[in-house]
């Protein structure tokens, strides 16, 4: 869902509305789809320059707008509240679930980003310190501050050994800019 967020910067309603639909392809259930929004409603603030706890407040107005919304809204305020505590330990971070499911993963990731939010690498190694589904909330937890603090901020030491580093940083970086119609684009995503 950063795709989606980095799509629709500044918009974090529409990329919320948008995430939910991209989401319903292939999660049924209304956690699955809200979760995804809220990923990409995060993503779409930060990286317009909102901070991440305001953003994180304002997409509880979005889910609470949603039927079927109450499981997803109570992990995000779960995963917030966690993290207005301080560093929470992996067996707190556990008692927000194991991350198999939309809600869970985003509760914990976004109660690591909050933790540290100015430390990628803190926060991704709280991330995947669970015992649960740890490769999709680093994953998660690395959308969120790669869109709040940029690659910058990824230690040296991760990317030193990363296959296909730059065409990830091509791929990430045409993101960001948003689809261009020309000749160069289309050669290089066919299809568009």
């Amino acid at each position: 869902m950063a795709p989606v967020g980095l799509s629709f910067y500044g918009e974090p309603a529409r990329a919320f509305d948008i995430g939910c639909d991209v989401a319903a392809i292939t999660h049924g259930h209304p956690s699955g789809c809200l979760s995804a929004g809220c990923l990409a409603a995060l993503v779409a603030g930060v990286i317009a320059g909102q901070p991440l706890k305001e953003a994180s407040q304002e997409a509880v107005p979005m889910l609470r707008q949603e039927p079927g919304h109450e499981e997803c809204l109570a992990a995000v305020r779960a995963g917030i509240e966690l993290a207005s505590g301080g560093r929470p330990s992996p067996e707190e971070i556990e008692s927000l679930g194991g991350g198999w499911v939309g809600e869970e993963a985003l509760a914990i990731s976004l109660c690591c980003a909050l933790c540290s939010p100015d430390d990628y690498a803190t926060a991704i190694l709280l991330a995947v310190n669970q015992g649960g589904d740890s490769d999709s909330t680093g994953a998660i937890t690395g959308n969120i501050l790669g869109a709040l603090l940029g690659k910058t901020a990824i230690p040296r030491r991760w990317l030193a050994r990363l296959e296909l580093r730059t065409e990830i940083e091509a791929l990430a970086e045409d993101l960001l800019v948003g689809f261009r119609d020309s000749e160069e684009w289309r050669q290089r995503y066919p299809g568009c």
